[in-house]
Parts: C-alpha cells; sequence; structure tokens
C-alpha cells in the first residue's frame, strides 16, 4: 500500500510532503515503484493538502483582508468561500488532466504511456505549492506561494525522466512542451471559471500553434521555446547548486528597504516594514513602504523571491499580452521595456496595481487608493531598477 493510501497514518503523509520539499529526486525514485491508486492519492494526498491550503486563504482572506500596512478590504464570507470551493474543485480537476497531458505527450519524447505514473508525477509535483498556500493564512507570507508554485515546476521536471522513462536529453523539450500545453489548458479553466463567474485563473481563450522557435497563443502571446528550454536549464543548474548545500540566499530584508524612497511622486513616506521567509529550500524577502498625501495613498513594495528566481526567468519566455477592460475596471499584462509588467485600475474609485519583474528575481508593485495610475507607475519606478538587476546577477 502507498503511504498515502487511505488508511496510512498522517505521519507518513508529512514524511512525503517532506521528500517532496528536501530531497524530490530520491522521493520521485520512491514513488515510481511503490503502488498506488488514482483514488488513493486523490483521498490520501492531494485532497489533504489542496484543501489544507484553499482553507488557509479562505482564512486569511476573510480575517485578515487583502492589503498591507494598515490598509485592507475584508471580502464577504459567502461569495469568498463559493469562489473558494470553486478553485478547489478546479485545482483537483487540474491534477487530473496535467496526468492526461503527461500521459499523451510521453511516447512523443520516447517515454512510457503509464496513466497512473503520469497521475502521480501530476499530484506529487503539486505539493510545494499546495504547502506554500497554507502560508496565505498569513498575509506577510503570501509571497511564498509564488515560490512555491516554481518550485512544483522544478519538482515536475526532476520526476518526468524517473516516471514517465524518457531519455535524460528529451526531459527539457518534454518539460518545455507540457508548460506551453498547460497555459492552453489554464486559459480553458479561466474561459470556464469566468463563465461561471468566480473570477479568471488566467487569460483569454485561445489554441496554440508553434511556429519555429517559438509558439504563439492567440490572444495572449508567443512563448519563446529557445529561451524557455534555455531558463529550465538554468534552473536545473540553480536546482544542482541547491543539492549541494550551496543555495541561493535572498535578500536582506533591510537592504530591500533602504531602496524605499522618502517620497514618491509628491506622496510622503509615513510607515515601513520588511520581512523574510523560506519554504522547500527556497528563501524570499521584502519589503514594503505606505505613502500618504491627503486621503490618497500608496503602498509601495520590492519582493525578493530568492532561488526561485531561476525558475522565474521562465515567466520571460512567455511573451504573454493580455488586456481585458469591463466597465471602468482595466488590467493588463505584458512587457514594457523588456520587463514583465502588470497593469490594473478602476477609473471610478480611483484603485489600482502596478507591478513590474526586474532581474528575473524581484517584483516591484505598488497599490494606491485615490491615486492615478500614472502615481502608481511613478511610484515603482522611484526604486533604482539597476541596482536590483546588480544584485540579481550577482546572485546567479
Amino acid at each position: 500500500m502507498s503511504v498515502v493510501e487511505p488508511g496510512s497514518s498522517s505521519a507518513n503523509l508529512i514524511a512525503r510532503v517532506k521528500g517532496m520539499l528536501l530531497r524530490p529526486a530520491g522521493t520521485w525514485d520512491e514513488i515510481d515503484v511503490e503502488p498506488a491508486t488514482v483514488g488513493g492519492v486523490y483521498k490520501g494526498y492531494v485532497i489533504p493538502l489542496a484543501a489544507a491550503s484553499a482553507i488557509c486563504g479562505l482564512v486569511g482572506m476573510v480575517v485578515f483582508g487583502v492589503g498591507a500596512l494598515g490598509f485592507s478590504y475584508r471580502p464577504p464570507l459567502v461569495p469568498t468561500a463559493i469562489q473558494y470551493a470553486v478553485g478547489f474543485l478546479f485545482n483537483l480537476a487540474g491534477v487530473y488532466v496535467l496526468a492526461l497531458l503527461i500521459d499523451w505527450l510521453a511516447p512523443k519524447f520516447e517515454g512510457t504511456s503509464n496513466r497512473l505514473q503520469a497521475f502521480k508525477l501530476a499530484a506529487y509535483s503539486g505539493t510545494a505549492a499546495w504547502v506554500a498556500g497554507v502560508f496565505t493564512l498569513i498575509p506577510m507570507l503570501g509571497v511564498l506561494v509564488i515560490v512555491g508554485a516554481i518550485y512544483g515546476l522544478y519538482t515536475l521536471y526532476k520526476g518526468l525522466p524517473k516516471l514517465m522513462k524518457n531519455p535524460a536529453e528529451k526531459t527539457t523539450p518534454f518539460f518545455v512542451l507540457i508548460i506551453v500545453v498547460g497555459i492552453v489548458v489554464g486559459v480553458v479553466f479561466a474561459a470556464i471559471s469566468g463563465w461561471l463567474g468566480m473570477g479568471r485563473f488566467g487569460g483569454p481563450m485561445g489554441m496554440a500553434h508553434q511556429e519555429a522557435a517559438t509558439v504563439t497563443v492567440p490572444g495572449l502571446g508567443t512563448v519563446d521555446v529557445a529561451n524557455l528550454e534555455a531558463q529550465a536549464k538554468k534552473a536545473e543548474a540553480m536546482a544542482k547548486q541547491m543539492e549541494s548545500g550551496q543555495g541561493v540566499v535572498a535578500s536582506d530584508p533591510e537592504a530591500l528597504k533602504a531602496m524605499l524612497p522618502a517620497s514618491v511622486a509628491g506622496y510622503a513616506r509615513t510607515e515601513m516594514s520588511s520581512g523574510s521567509g523560506g519554504a522547500g529550500g527556497f528563501q524570499a524577502s521584502s519589503a514594503e513602504a505606505r505613502y500618504a498625501k491627503g486621503d490618497a495613498s500608496i503602498e509601495l513594495s520590492i519582493n525578493d523571491i530568492g532561488a526561485a528566481g531561476a525558475l522565474a526567468g521562465m515567466v520571460g519566455s512567455l511573451n504573454v499580452k493580455s488586456s481585458e477592460e469591463k466597465g471602468d475596471r482595466y488590467e493588463k499584462m505584458g512587457k514594457v521595456g523588456g520587463r514583465m509588467t502588470q497593469e490594473s485600475y478602476d477609473r471610478s474609485s480611483r484603485h489600482g496595481e502596478y507591478g513590474v519583474m526586474v532581474g528575473d528575481r524581484f517584483m516591484v508593485s505598488a497599490e494606491g487608493n485615490n491615486v492615478s495610475i500614472d502615481e502608481l507607475k511613478a511610484a515603482v519606478q522611484a526604486v533604482n531598477f539597476a541596482t536590483l538587476e546588480t544584485m540579481a546577477k550577482a546572485a546567479q
């Protein structure tokens, strides 16, 4: 019986979680040979972890709200609970869809088609993301969710040749295509969630087609396959470095705090805070400051995702572009000046967010109330990007 089959102890589940986080390569070897069933892995592993992540996210959202430095919005319980329930169900469905995708692609990369092994791979590679989801209970640690999701990609990469038996040299293109096709699957889920009125989990729906060194997803943009493959190799090198005990340390949060200016866009700084944490061998740190002018305020933050930056570089290979406008609110995502940028703004409430990924490692973002989008952009641009990029290169 698998260590996560129904009837197994919670200690075994915890041991498996620790194994996936701390020694994924050896744990995949154990998973490869142990007997299991799809239902057993769902009941004994996927559902408990996914549920814990969803519940912590719900509690953190309703109890602590969204925001920072004293400013927060607490959404109503019932609709928020429904949204998290729908997300939980999509999470469960997503594991099986990913398994079908892996199983279908395996023979194309000289691997073995095996539905159960593909399901194991899909299920256990979600470990870091689910565990990191628990940190949403504490708003200051919410950034670790990004770290966990990216670390999950690494564990998937390590598990492919072990469970699907593809040659080692085929792992990178196999992994890249899973990500590319996975984007399309996520887009479909986004459309369905939109029909349900539960918000978006991705961008506009479209089909992908391959063109030489790029893959185009209509409505989203292009994927630079060559760069994505290079970033995957870079991520593997980073992982090997971590396994040797020479992991990348996140920036000193005090150093990040020192980069927050005394004033931005005519707003005076009134509060500052910083912190750091880690999960699954990764470290992250952040610094935040609040700026005020009359009844208007801006929260400016710098987040360093540490070693996960080697994996976050893959985001830059996804030349995603999206734009949506509904009433007085709009959202945009794409590259500006070679950097991934996200922007959202509500003209009626004058509330918005603007964020830029710097050096494939630092997210600099500003959120404000009673402000203009130009003021938010000015706040973000007040941070010295050149210094952050130098810090990112020095850590490689």
